[in-house]
């Protein structure tokens, strides 16, 4: 099977002493036909480069591969890079894909493309359903990466064909490089020609890539005079003389292009390759390329000759009707001209359905385009652009003309190119549309449109250059009489911008003064709310307590009628946390901000504060409510497309809500695959960090010091500082490696900066940031008494916020620092907190402390008792290191491990179930007791692995419960 073919359009031939990139082709279908069930039977080189300057027989030897592709049964999809066309968006990779899609009804393709349709949609010319969201360049990759695959899948095996590279549009090479290292794993072979010299720089990757496959590209050499000979011979006879030949090939170069068309021009003369006919070879050889070639096409007529540039402008391939209309020639004219040009073999026929034409080669047309006078081809430039909207091909096609024209103050020629800006940004082509809209501030706007153009230049700008993009707004904001919701969209996205380049005292201050300037309610209740964002994730904020006060009175007013007033209660929620306060407060207040609903994929709010909100639920003992509300967030990213930051966000945050659960491998995998988007997205470092802190300190649950140790080393972790607020606070993450690492003093001196640095700003939850608990275990062995008196803070801010897991993890420090009997009894109230709480790590850590505490006592029962409960959790958790203590205190008590269970995670049996519905009830312990005939601790450890299970505490069970649970048979 093939899709239409793009091959070119003469019968050159120009395989004369091209054995070697033949036998290349040969070897690689080989190895490609070694396949079964579309699975490599060996590892294959998958990608094969030709190169060589202009005229060496690329397009050729393409052609060649494509036949024998075809021969082979091989399903061949090409494309074609264009000189004129280069800044048209993906415009190659269309050419790759469109053809097999064309072939679909609506129905299939649907199918084919499942939830990746709305992604890819823009990019492959197809209709987006709905509102057609704007994907990141991330998200646009991923999905041409699937479509690609599923394409290879279902037809393989498949031979991808590039020729030009060198021209192929920035997007099509940016997807391609990525895609490129994939091709090893799936039946599928590229092969791709270009210019080595006229490489841009977006190709830098694939040319790298070239030399990983195995091969170094394969370089065209120019014929030597024995094959310029069999090319002459070929067309005038055999008689052609030697001295002949040979100047055929000093005036050719060595060009097969040049050696086949000279040939075929000798043959049409009927010259028989004599001395006596080499001025007549010469001239026909000047007229090849270069001026030669212009003469020749003037000699033709005025009328050819302004099709053949109208054809030029447009580029290959092109609708002879269009350039009809654009050259202002009736249907005779241009069909009279087409037989000239074709009879020139200037022009041929092209391959699609519609009648189009292509040049014979792209060395003509580029010598056409570049003999036009400057004054004529803008024009020519100037009418193709209104003409290729009249004909219905959309505002992308006629704004690559239109970068062609001087500026004219147009305000129609404004409109084309934001909308074509548009286009691209639905495409995630962000580049393209920053070239588009440049152009459009250069026209100009109105001065009534400067501010909204501004702004989508700034939007397209965000990813590619954000130092730019601060620029343009306070542009924007600059302008008279803007919008109030532009100007507060404007606000945003500079604040944000500034954060991004480190620049948050700024970005805090331009939110401040809009908040002043506001008349409008709404508007300054959102500035306000951007102020407060990006005060709290600036790390130097020095007016944090006052500030906190202000958020605090401004949301005891507001009722959350509209998304800014619940803007503002989701801050206070997180505020309130962060400080410590009641949890009741805080989960009360995320509560009211969620009644109204927060996407997590509003372009002019972020995600910050809908995450925030979410986090609130986890640090108050309510983890599942946060998984739920993170998964919502992150199929909101999906959905609309964007698989970069807010997906690496999304993603390294989550990992961190498991490892809070105790669910140490998930959290672990989890993290891990953010850490793998936020690789992929360029400028994305506060992701990385956050990603980077969750998964060491994962690692450290887990045991795996030296693991965690080389991965910090591997990211400077510990040595770089971070210019933002992150959670967990990576300082205090680096304090515990130091801690595992035993070098207790100089996590002494980082905890106490830390610890100097958050209760200045009045940040005192330690659920939030465990820094005194942190100090007081690496202050225990040189100065006890310090380290017992900062545990016994701890414990108190914990109460005061009053999250079981927070006070249980407290009083288990505090238990470690106590020396003498007093201990077990902490140990023991670390316990009983932690069963009221969905941390399964903390819990087990504290069952083997206390177990430990209880053999060092004599308790041996007891001991065994809590010592067999914290080897199941560590186990269940897979905190390999901590199951090992367990076993080593077992064994000192003189105790063999019993057999483990392992609960399911999150399904409740009927007897848990029946215990939590009694629960939410309001009975108490020793009535449940009695009616599930239990003793009350049995009811207690029921409930702590309905706690654990569910992902909440007794206050949360009551909404998990109106979902239905069925019992385990």
């Amino acid at each position: 099977m093939a899709t239409e073919p793009r091959q070119p359009v003469t019968d050159q031939e120009t395989l004369i002493e091209r054995r070697r990139e033949l036998q290349a082709v040969d070897a690689a279908f080989r190895e490609l036909r070694r396949t079964t069930d579309g699975v490599p039977r060996t590892r294959r080189k998958g990608l094969l480069a030709f190169t060589g300057s202009a005229g060496l027989g690329k397009t050729a030897l393409l052609t060649e591969a494509r036949a024998r592709a075809m021969a082979h049964r091989f399903t061949v999809l090409s494309g074609r890079g264009s000189e004129t066309e280069q800044g048209a968006a993906f415009r190659v990779v269309r050419q790759l894909m469109q053809p097999s899609l064309a072939r679909m009804d609506e129905r299939e393709l649907r199918v084919f493309l499942g939830s990746w349709y709305d992604t890819v949609a823009a990019v492959l010319g197809l209709e987006a359903t709905g509102p057609a969201p704007a994907p990141d360049p991330t998200g646009v990759r991923e999905g041409l990466d699937w479509v690609m695959t599923r394409l290879t899948v279902k037809k393989d095996p498949v031979v991808l064909l590039l020729d030009d590279l060198h021209w192929t549009d920035p997007e099509s090479l940016s997807w391609l490089a990525s895609f490129a290292p994939r091709v090893d794993d799936l039946p599928l072979l590229i092969v791709v020609a270009y210019r080595p010299d006229e490489l841009p720089p977006e190709a830098g990757g694939l040319r790298a890539l070239v030399g990983d496959h195995g091969n170094r590209p394969h370089n065209l050499a120019v014929l030597t005079p024995e094959g310029v000979t069999r090319i002459v011979r070929s067309e005038v006879g055999e008689a052609a003389e030697d001295g002949f030949c040979k100047e055929c090939w000093s005036a050719t170069g060595g060009s097969p292009f040049e050696a086949v068309e000279l040939a075929i021009g000798l043959a049409e003369r009927n010259l028989g390759g004599t001395g006596d006919d080499l001025p007549a070879m010469r001239e026909l050889a000047a007229a090849i390329k270069g001026p030669g070639l212009i003469e020749r096409l003037e000699r033709l007529g005025t009328t050819t000759v302004r099709f053949a540039q109208t054809a030029a402008v447009l580029g290959s391939p092109f609708s002879p009707e269009l350039a009809g209309t654009i050259a202002v020639l009736g249907d005779e004219a241009v069909g009279e001209a087409t037989e000239k040009l074709r009879a020139a073999r200037i022009l041929a026929d092209g391959h699609g359905h519609e009648g189009e034409l292509e040049f014979v080669h792209p060395l003509i047309a580029t010598t056409i385009y570049r003999s036009i006078r400057t004054g004529f081809r803008t024009g020519l430039h100037n009418t193709a652009a209104q003409a290729v909207l009249a004909a219905g091909y959309g505002p992308a096609k006629a704004a690559r003309h239109l970068l062609e024209v001087p500026c004219e103050d147009r305000p129609e020629t404004v409109a084309c190119l934001r909308e074509a800006a548009r286009e691209y940004l639905r495409a995630g082509a962000t580049e393209a549309a920053r070239r588009l809209l440049t152009r459009a501030l250069q026209e100009p706007p109105l001065p009534e449109d400067r501010a909204a153009v501004l702004h989508e230049l700034a939007c397209a700008t965000f990813l590619i250059e954000p130092t730019a993009t601060v620029r343009h707004l306070r542009q924007a904001l600059a302008q008279p009489h803007v919008d109030p919701d532009l100007r507060a969209s404007i606000v945003y996205r500079l604040t944000t911008a500034m954060a991004h380049t480190d620049q948050l005292a700024e970005a805090v201050d331009v939110a401040a003064e809009e908040a002043r300037q506001a008349t409008n309610p709404r508007v300054k209740l959102r500035m306000q709310a951007d102020q407060f964002v990006w005060s709290m994730v600036r790390p130097d904020d020095h007016d944090s307590p006052t500030r906190s006060r202000t958020l605090a009175r401004l949301a005891e007013q507001l009722p959350g009628r509209s998304l800014e007033e619940r803007y503002i209660l989701g801050l206070r929620a997180w505020d309130a946390a962060m400080r410590g306060e009641p949890r009741e407060t805080s989960l009360a207040y995320a509560d009211k901000a969620l009644r109204g609903g927060m996407s997590w994929t509003d372009e002019n709010r972020g995600f910050e504060v809908p995450l925030s909100v979410a986090l609130v639920f986890m640090y108050g003992d309510q983890p599942r409510r946060a998984e739920e509300l993170f998964a919502k967030g992150i199929a909101e990213c999906l959905a609309k497309g964007w698989h970069g930051s807010h997906l690496a966000f999304g993603q390294t945050i989550a990992g961190y809500i498991r490892y809070r659960r105790g669910c140490l491998a998930e959290a672990e995998n989890t993290v891990r695959e953010g850490l793998r988007i936020a690789d992929k997205v360029d400028g994305v470092v506060a992701a990385q960090w956050f990603g980077v802190s969750i998964l060491i300190k994962t690692l450290l649950a887990r045991g795996r010091v030296s693991e965690a140790r080389a991965f910090a080393d591997g990211h400077h972790f510990g040595e770089t500082p971070v210019n933002a607020v992150i959670y967990p606070d990576p300082r205090t993450v680096y304090a515990e490696l130091l801690l595992a690492e035993g070098r207790h003093a100089e996590a002494a001196r980082l905890l106490a900066a830390v610890g100097e640095w958050l209760d200045g700003r009045g940040w005192r939850n330690p659920a939030w940031c465990p820094w005194q608990l942190r100090l007081a275990s690496a202050l225990a062995p040189a100065a006890p008494e310090e380290a017992v008196a900062h545990a016994e803070e701890a414990v108190r801010r914990a109460r005061e916020f009053g999250a079981a897991s927070a006070v249980g993890q407290a009083l288990h420090t505090l238990a470690e620092v106590t020396a003498g009997p007093a201990a077990v009894d902490l140990y023991a109230q670390a316990v009983d907190h932690l069963e009221q709480s969905p941390a399964a790590y903390e819990l087990a850590r504290a069952q083997i402390g206390h177990g430990a505490a209880l053999s060092r006592g004599g308790r041996l029962q007891e001991a065994a008792d809590r010592l067999y409960q914290g080897l199941e959790g560590a186990v269940h958790c897979g905190a390999e290191a901590l199951a090992a203590r367990a076993r080593e205190e077992l064994s000192a008590a003189g105790l063999r491990p019993l057999p483990l269970r392992y609960p399911q995670a999150d399904t409740l049996t009927a007897q848990e179930l029946r215990t939590a519905r009694l629960t939410v009830q309001g009975q108490p312990v020793a009535v449940v007791a009695k009616e599930l005939r239990l003793t009350e601790q049995g009811v207690r450890q029921l409930l702590s692995r309905v706690y654990r299970k569910l992902g909440t505490d007794a206050t949360g069970l009551a909404g998990f419960l109106e979902a239905r649970h069925r019992p385990r048979p």
